[in-house]
């Protein structure tokens, strides 16, 4: 039995990663990146949990050399995400993670010891099961810092999605990526397109699987998982792809298509339909401004944001426009120029804490200020509304599809500068990659 984990990179998390303090000074160094390193016993343990997950489809593995690099350079990244989480001030408490580690022992229906008694058979300790799981929870709450700051969606783009959908049919897809480096030079660009016309080549000719073919050639960050990007709407799909997916039988492929990040080649594995909006019923929906101010980091950033909300409050209470206010002094730049409006929203949509302020206040009022996870806000409350709960929910299933497809976008182009900026020394087989932006 193996524990189950839902986690946006689990078999590279799972493989138990050690932070160098708790190794003998001696061991070999695979990787520096930045001021860190990362020791080749946790990139042997990555790598044999890779190997252990293909048992009996090894075949399908690239060469030894090329899956500990891609293995080690899946290590760099989670390297480099914590540590841009600890310098915006991402946490993850003892408590918060005590709770996650119990979470999934409930779901894998077993007791806190028993988790442990499990771990110790799969060849994990406990130790580096909890870090693992603390560089997960990192990064998520990076992804979702990055979200609230750069990622919007409008009425509009939600107008325009729902009247192009086509009957809520969700694709099952895969991608091949031949990766580009920023700045490509002809020559690189020359080879890009030889290798994935050769890959092409070999799937036309049916001497490949996709998925096999993705694991061995694809620069991606999902290649091991053969290229899955699971099932998505065509809300979710770029448009260099969407259209052409309407028209695909599952097992079509489609590509090369030069895109932001190199070449690419798109499977369609399979279809359905997609679930049914909700129905019946109405739902409140709120309009709503908001003035958020963000902690600085280091000892008394708290107290001093703290400090400006309160007076920005004072200043509305002693008769200032709050848009104005807004407009000068928000830190959330999504909202900030449209004097902070936040649109028509559900009470949970930017979470408890907010939804709760809204909900108890009336119209025009302006809250006390108050915290949640991105910092220290006061709301104005505009307006209210009932529409149907069925219109709503898929109202809200479509804005979370585009604002996915955007995220992903955005957040793969974010970690690939957060790559080209740092400072990455691999070590491992013949090859060795120094310098800065390496």
């Amino acid at each position: 039995m193996k524990i189950r984990i839902a986690s946006v990179c689990v078999a590279l998390l799972l493989a138990g990663t050690l932070h160098a303090q708790s190794v003998e000074p001696l061991e070999r160094i695979a990787a520096v990146v930045d001021e860190d390193v990362i020791l080749q016993s946790e990139l042997d343990r990555a790598v044999r949990n890779i190997v252990a997950q293909y048992a009996g489809r090894q075949n399908q593995l690239p060469p030894r050399a090329v899956l500990e690099r891609q293995v080690l350079e899946r290590l760099v990244l989670v390297k480099l995400q914590t540590a841009r989480a600890a310098e915006t001030g991402v946490r993850v408490s003892d408590p918060e993670l005590d709770m996650a580690i119990g979470n999934i022992a409930q779901q894998n229906n077993l007791s806190p010891d028993q988790l442990r008694q499990q771990l110790a058979r799969d060849g994990m300790s406990f130790d580096d099961f909890r870090s693992s799981l603390r560089d997960e929870m990192l990064i998520q709450r990076l992804r979702q810092r990055f979200a609230q700051s750069r990622i919007s969606v409008s009425d509009a783009e939600v107008d325009a999605a729902m009247s192009a959908q086509a009957g809520g049919a969700q694709y099952q897809l895969a991608h091949i990526l031949v990766a580009l480096p920023e700045g490509a030079t002809p020559e690189q660009i020359a080879t890009g397109q030889q290798k994935i016309d050769g890959i092409k080549s070999l799937l036309d000719r049916g001497e490949m699987e996709f998925g096999a073919a993705a694991v061995r050639y694809s620069d991606s960050p999902n290649a091991l998982e053969g290229g899955s990007l699971g099932w998505r709407s065509l809300d979710e799909i770029p448009v260099a792809f969407a259209n052409a997916i309407r028209t695909m039988s599952p097992g079509d492929v489609i590509g090369p298509i030069r895109g932001p990040s190199g070449f690419q080649l798109l499977q369609l594995v399979d279809t359905r339909e997609g679930a049914p909006a909700g129905a019946g019923g109405t739902v409140t929906q709120y309009s709503a401004r908001h003035i958020l101010v963000r902690p600085a980091e280091g000892p008394g950033g708290d107290g001093e944001a703290k400090a400006r909300i309160d007076t920005l409050r004072a200043r509305i209470a002693g008769g200032a426009d709050f848009q104005e206010v807004a407009r000068e002094h928000s830190d959330d730049t999504v909202s900030k120029a449209e004097g902070g409006d936040l649109g028509w929203f559900t009470q949970d949509e930017f979470g408890p804490e907010f939804g709760g302020q809204v909900s108890v206040l009336e119209d025009g009022q302006v809250s006390a200020p108050f915290k949640t996870q991105a910092g220290w806000h006061i709301v104005q409350r505009v307006a209210t509304r009932q529409t149907s709960a069925g219109d709503e929910n898929r109202r809200a299933q479509v804005r979370e599809a585009i604002g996915q497809r955007k995220l992903e976008d955005e957040w793969d182009r974010y970690v690939r500068e957060m790559r080209g900026e740092a400072y990455v020394d691999l070590r491992v087989g013949n090859e060795q990659a120094a310098g800065d932006g390496g």
